[in-house]
């Protein structure tokens, strides 16, 4: 038998297991490892200082794992799938700052540039958003489109060598200090709907754009509406073709579906010291339900295993990302709500992470897609299940 190395988990390759021991190495000369008496992380609830996560990415840099997943003429390391997931679970055991205000830039525009972007655009855009120079915002949503978001009403209009955009959008993270926006609007209302879209990088520091925060129950003010009055955009600043929007916004939110995931840095040990802490994990109902989340925050990880052996093969993130993006919320709920239970009136008496984390939850089963949007994926592509009726495209 072929012996693993001293880092190797269930599902490693013995390819994988020699990286897992090297990006371990690695990390470890340079971070501090994460206490036990850990923070409660929230995706989209942290601070705004933003020169830890820069200094943060500078270290991963040295070594290609700031963006491992992207070539290495950018910085990356060229990663497989699975190789990135190890670089993610790694960099779970280190202290690190709230990198969420670089996650749409990192994660979702990176990549979608890669894509779909020209050679120029990504020698401008990707450098600074790998170093956190550049922060950007996704502007896809708008206030009577969500879910549909092909009905976006958002106009692009030719003016000289550029564009004009008139509309707005909302749930835009981070928008507040953005430099950029990867924005999708309507360049031609005459065609099918999914036919009629462009997708752009837009200066958000312009005249004729406009942020205003939203401020949610959880006291942050990371989601803003965005209003855009004639804002002009460079027809170079056009990712992909004129009307070809659908197809870069499809690749952007497999690449969102696919990052959105975890349990706010808890694992289930994490979530059973709790229990204990505050008594009663021993009670016959409360152990259930504890044994009941417990297990499925297993089985959600024993999925994301089965995800990363399919990636192996090089295909794209498909329908298993809406089914982790759909686990992933479900049990996160389950995780937040349990954890304020447990710990009795002081759960909503004194707020801590925990609390945060119990008003950060219902935001997972919308952003990234709903709920309902994930099922239709999963019942259509996976089932075989009819397709939804929909309205006339035209």
């Amino acid at each position: 038998m072929r012996r693993l190395g001293a880092a190797a988990e269930v599902g490693d390759t013995p390819e994988e297991a020699a990286f897992r021991d090297e990006v371990r190495a690695f990390l470890a000369g340079r971070l501090a490892p994460r206490p036990p008496e850990r923070r409660v992380v929230v995706l989209g609830s942290g601070n705004d200082d933003l020169e830890p996560g820069r200094r943060f990415l500078a270290t991963l840099a040295e070594r290609g794992l700031a963006v491992p997943r992207w070539p290495e003429r950018f910085g990356g390391i060229g990663a497989t799938p699975g190789q990135a997931a190890i670089v993610a679970a790694e960099l779970g055991r280190f202290e690190a700052p709230d990198l969420y205000p670089f996650a749409v830039g990192t994660a979702l525009v990176g990549p979608t540039v890669l894509d779909h972007g020209t050679e120029e655009q990504q020698e401008r855009w990707l450098p600074p958003i790998r170093s956190g120079e550049e922060i950007w915002c996704q502007l896809f949503s708008e206030p009577d489109a969500g879910s549909d978001l092909a009905g976006l009403t958002c106009r692009a209009e030719p003016d000289g060598d550029g564009w004009r955009i008139t509309g707005s959008k909302v749930w835009s993270s981070r928008a507040v200090y953005s430099q950029w926006g990867l924005l999708l609007a309507r360049s031609d209302p005459s065609a099918a709907k999914h036919a009629g879209i462009t997708a752009f990088g837009i200066d958000m520091r312009q005249p004729g754009v406009e942020v205003q925060p939203l401020v949610q129950m959880n006291g942050d003010r990371h989601f803003s509406q965005v209003f855009l009055d004639g804002a002009f955009v460079p027809d170079g600043d056009r990712i992909g073709d004129e009307g070809a929007g659908w197809g870069v916004a499809t690749t952007t939110l497999m690449h969102e579906r696919a990052s959105i995931g975890g349990w706010g840095g808890v694992s289930p040990g994490d979530l059973v010291d709790r229990a204990r802490r505050f008594g009663g994990a021993e009670e016959g109902a409360r152990r259930a339900r504890l044994a009941s989340v417990v297990a499925d925050m297993e089985v959600a990880h024993l999925s994301g295993l089965r995800a990363r052996a399919a990636a192996r093969s090089g295909r794209p993130p498909g329908p298993e990302g809406s089914g982790a993006k759909l686990r992933s919320s479900l049990v996160l709920r389950e995780l937040a709500e349990l954890g304020v239970d447990v710990a009795g009136p002081a759960g909503v008496a004194e707020p801590d992470d925990w609390s945060t984390l119990f008003l950060t939850a219902p935001s997972f089963g919308i952003r990234g897609g709903t709920d309902e949007i994930q099922r239709n994926i999963l019942g259509e592509r996976v089932l075989g299940l009819p397709r939804e009726p929909k309205p006339p495209t035209s």
